[in-house]
């Protein structure tokens, strides 16, 4: 029986987390309907480059529906097509104002035209059905983000002829040609093996997609805002990132089988590299605690946009939040906002006397600005809704984001006496406005009349039911949290 995939719905069923277990992926016999576009950012090893396109040239997937596109990022000599290629692959120049893979990537993508870019490094020896096996995926659902799967070899210039590449994988023996009981695992499969295929895995799912092989539909490549150009290296880290961010779902797939022809990049120079990454990622994705240091510091992405709408006792909230243990936060302050007053008038009678006070104290912190409403925000994993009348315990924002991650809550709402306390999961946000439904449907969601949380967010300015430091109230509980969350 033959599958038609034309009927699949535009965006895929409704998936909760990252448990992809209820996809229907296509199997057996198909008809795809979706065209791919695989983009190989390349410098350098035209020889590896030519067992690469050898082994595309082989794929069990349409040659009318896959187009490749090399992108040569500033050869010398340049690169050229070897005869042993797919049908319809060409050579194109990297984008203006850039260099390295993820500006090479992008340049690419931005020249291709099909409905799923898949990302491919030019030293990759694929099998035939590497291709495929991904697409079966992106006809199920049109938000996921899928891994090939890939083993390091031994490789010297001159080890493998095309034509023999092209006929191993064509006749399905690619893995003949090395030794997987010899070859270099990669360090994902770990948390892959861990988490049954990161069905269960936690908020961190996307710290697996470590480049190489993996594709997503374009639309989630656009949503994403592509990848992150002023990243030399670990610019996939921070890509999987803003998948996530943007709503991915994220699908290891071991039948999409690869050879890495040569080690690991960072293992050469790993120590190095390493240390030349980590500021750079840190500084970009708030979640991989051991790529951000603990320290008092604030962080180009902060970990939470905090919106306090202007109102009686805002100033004092907002201190607490600027001082509390989470000092890595960009708090919007709402209202309507004074233009600076140039002419000649009466200070005490300005009918925006409070504001412009309001303005003037928080003038200074780099952490707060004012606006009419939020501005939208995808760089954030959070965004939290605090009444101006709270009284934030030190621990409070840090508690709250540990409780959401606990128990894998999308959306989380602390009812006090003040207001509301709204935590969002911007994830979760996007996944469920792209599929048109609430958030609890995608995410969890849990509304919260008492507890400690209440506690934390309307206890008294003299923290009277927040003995935070005895390790027995909120402060205690909140560190033993957090620390459980974050796996530390």
């Amino acid at each position: 029986m033959i599958m038609d995939t034309a009927n699949t719905g535009a965006n895929g069923p409704v998936l909760r987390g990252n448990d992809y277990g209820p996809l229907e992926r296509p199997t057996g016999a198909w008809r795809p309907r979706l065209r791919v576009s695989v983009v190989i950012p390349a410098h350098g090893h035209q020889d590896k480059l030519d067992a690469t396109l050898a082994s595309l040239a082989a794929q069990t997937y349409p040659a009318e529906l896959l187009e490749v596109l090399v992108v040569d990022d500033g050869t010398a000599p340049p690169l050229r097509l070897p005869d042993i290629r797919p049908d319809e692959t060409r050579i194109v120049a990297p984008l203006p104002d850039g260099w390295a893979s993820a500006h090479a990537t992008n340049s690419g993508v931005a020249q291709s035209e099909g409905d799923v870019v898949l990302r491919l490094d030019s030293d990759m020896l694929v099998f035939d059905d590497h291709v495929e096996a991904q697409m079966r995926w992106h006809h199920a659902a049109d938000y996921l983000a899928v891994l090939g799967h890939k083993r390091f070899v031994d490789y010297r210039a001159g080890d493998l002829d095309p034509g023999a590449v092209f006929a191993a994988v064509q006749a399905g023996k690619a893995a003949e040609l090395y030794d997987a009981d010899t070859a270099e695992p990669q360090w994902i499969e770990r948390i892959i093996d861990a988490t049954a295929g990161l069905r269960e895995s936690d908020h961190r799912a996307f710290r697996v997609l470590v480049g190489a092989t993996f594709s997503v539909h374009r639309r989630l490549y656009e949503a994403a805002g592509g990848m992150d150009a002023d990243m030399v290296f670990g610019s996939d880290t921070v890509f999987g990132y803003r998948l996530h961010q943007a709503g991915a779902v994220f699908v290891p797939d071991a039948d999409s089988s690869a050879w890495h022809l040569g080690p690991r990049q960072i293992s050469v120079r790993g120590d190095l590299a390493k240390r030349y990454r980590a500021p750079r990622i840190a500084n970009r994705v708030p979640e991989l605690d051991l790529k951000r240091p603990r320290a008092n510091r604030n962080w180009d992405t902060p970990l939470a946009d905090v919106t306090v709408a202007a109102g009686t006792g805002v100033q004092s909230c907002v201190d607490a939040l600027l001082t509390g243990t989470t000092p890595d936060l960009r708090v919007t302050l709402t209202g309507e906002w004074p233009e600076p007053e140039t002419r000649r008038h009466a200070p005490l009678d300005d009918p925006h006397f409070e504001a412009r006070l309001l303005m003037e104290s928080f003038k200074g912190e780099g952490r707060v600005r004012f606006a009419r409403t939020a501005p939208p925000a995808k760089d954030a994993p959070y965004r939290i809704e605090v009444p101006p009348a709270a009284t934030p315990s030190p621990d409070a924002i840090a508690a709250l984001v540990a409780h959401a991650n606990e128990r894998r809550l999308g959306l989380v709402e602390v009812m006090l006496p003040e207001g509301t306390v709204r935590l969002e999961r911007t994830a979760a946000a996007a996944r469920a406005a792209h599929l048109g439904v609430p958030i609890d449907a995608v995410w969890g969601y849990e509304r919260i009349v008492a507890g400690p949380l209440v506690t934390a967010f309307g206890a008294s300015p003299s923290g009277a039911g927040d003995p935070a430091g005895s390790g027995e109230g909120l402060g205690g509980k909140a560190r033993g949290i957090l620390r459980r969350a974050l796996g530390r």
